[in-house]
């Protein structure tokens, strides 16, 4: 698994170095005008992204982004590998891993998009320090986000998590505990709805958006302490095996990456995601 991801990094790494170049030498005018690609998506906030990003393809090269909204981290990669689907965007490097090792997949990564926010909330506590003994925090139940969110309280300073763990640690992998915290482990939709119900709750940046929330609600986010954050964790835009080296599936990625989506990124999650790709603006 971190042998594949590390390719993966690299890959996308060189492809961000090159694209620009190489795919505008490549693409002639004209060359889509007429071309339909379907891009599966999850949240609302990018959902306004992706239909910015649409915008900005039918008119600068005649190509028709059809975006599918849906509603949870399962659905997406099943219809992209099914052929439902041409492209989707929700996912890390972590997650895409994680789904093609349980599901034989084949799905790789063609670009990277941004990097998400994963905030602690609490409707009770104004601080990590506030934290009480038998405190119960919430965090998402896949595995990816689940373990993100582990690390992220290890990184707070409230658990220990063994290293041999990696990036997808579970509870089990706990091996200090010195509040006795009870993890609750639910589906990431779930999250702000039990908010109330819990001493705190780590939620994806877009679930909190949609919810009404912002980074600077939360009692702690995980990539304020970047040099802790995998890279792994950088979302990305996703493809079938065979269509790594599509030129027109490319041709979105380099629409993707540019300052003025990176600016709709920004303000759409209301802080919560940040452009990821080499060379991206910061809003920091």
């Amino acid at each position: 698994m971190k042998k594949w991801i590390k390719k993966s990094i690299i890959t996308l790494g060189a492809l961000a170095l090159v694209a620009p170049n190489a795919l505008l030498a490549q693409a002639q005018d004209g060359e889509f005008e007429g071309e339909e690609v379907t891009v599966a998506v999850v949240g609302e906030s990018s959902e306004r992204t992706w239909n910015y990003v649409a915008e900005k393809a039918l008119e600068e090269e005649g190509i028709t982004i059809n975006i599918e909204l849906l509603t949870d981290y399962v659905v997406p990669n099943v219809a992209l590998a099914d052929g439902s689907v041409d492209l989707n965007a929700f996912q890390h490097v972590a997650f895409l891993d994680n789904w093609n090792a349980e599901n034989d997949g084949d799905l790789e990564p063609i670009g990277f998009t941004l990097v998400t926010k994963l905030g602690l909330y609490s409707d009770k506590y104004e601080s990590v320090e506030d934290i009480p003994e038998n405190a119960t925090i919430a965090i998402p139940s896949d595995p990816t986000n689940g373990g993100r969110a582990l690390l992220g309280l290890e990184i707070a300073g409230l658990i220990e998590v063994d290293d041999e763990a990696g990036i997808l640690p579970t509870v089990d992998d706990i091996t200090d505990n010195p509040l006795n915290i009870t993890i609750d482990e639910l589906e990431a939709g779930q999250l702000p709805l039990v908010l109330p119900d819990v001493d705190a709750a780590f939620i994806n940046s877009g679930h909190a958006s949609n919810a009404g929330l912002s980074p600077s609600d939360a009692i702690f986010v995980d990539t304020d302490n970047p040099e802790a954050l995998n890279d792994a964790y950088r979302n990305i835009i996703a493809a079938r095996g065979e269509d790594v080296d599509n030129e027109l599936y490319l041709k979105i990625v380099e629409i993707y990456q540019q300052d003025d989506v990176a600016e709709v990124i920004f303000e759409e999650d209301n802080g919560g995601s940040v452009p990821a790709w080499e060379g991206a603006p910061t809003f920091e």
